[in-house]
């Protein structure tokens, strides 16, 4: 059996508010077109997530909320904002699902990214996982507990730039 996991950085944010603190940033004009433009990239692709893993800050949530995808399981989880990539894979060890959807922030998800795959996709942007950026990895596993660094299969990676040109 295998795993596939779904690894999105948040769409773009606001500044425009410089008193609002850095966790309740919403998504900018941008970042609210690129969340829909990825779902219906994911959509016609046919990677839908099971399960959803996502920060608790604003532009996470309202990211997944843009997105209009359904999961059976969705969790928001604290300890995904501005998570470091070992925290990234404790809390996707804890997945139950075979799909997963894990939605977070730089400059951890980019390090996770590159240490969770095989062999990077052939795309300059993946390195620095720009917002909305978006991996689709497998997994030959049965248990999300079993995955580890260097283990990934990259099926897809695209940024909304290329959805929306």
């Amino acid at each position: 059996m295998t795993r596939t996991l779904i690894l999105t950085r948040h769409a773009k944010s606001s500044w425009d508010s410089l008193i609002l603190p850095d966790h309740d940033r919403p998504l900018n004009k941008r970042g609210r077109k690129s969340a829909p433009a990825v779902a219906e990239w994911l959509r016609s692709n046919g990677w839908l997530p099971d399960e959803v893993l996502c920060s608790t800050a604003a532009r996470t949530r309202e990211t997944w909320d843009r997105m209009g995808l359904q999961a059976d399981r969705a969790r928001f989880l604290r300890t995904l904002y501005h998570a470091g990539p070992k925290d990234m894979l404790d809390v996707l060890s804890g997945a139950t699902e075979p799909t997963v959807l894990m939605l977070g922030h730089n400059p951890g998800i980019a390090d996770f990214a590159n240490r969770i795959v095989r062999q990077p996709p052939d795309h300059p942007r993946f390195y620095d996982y720009p917002t909305c950026a978006t991996t689709v990895i497998r997994f030959e596993s049965d248990d999300w507990a079993q995955v580890n660094w260097n283990s990934g299969l990259v099926l897809g990676f695209t940024i909304p730039r290329e959805l929306l040109a």
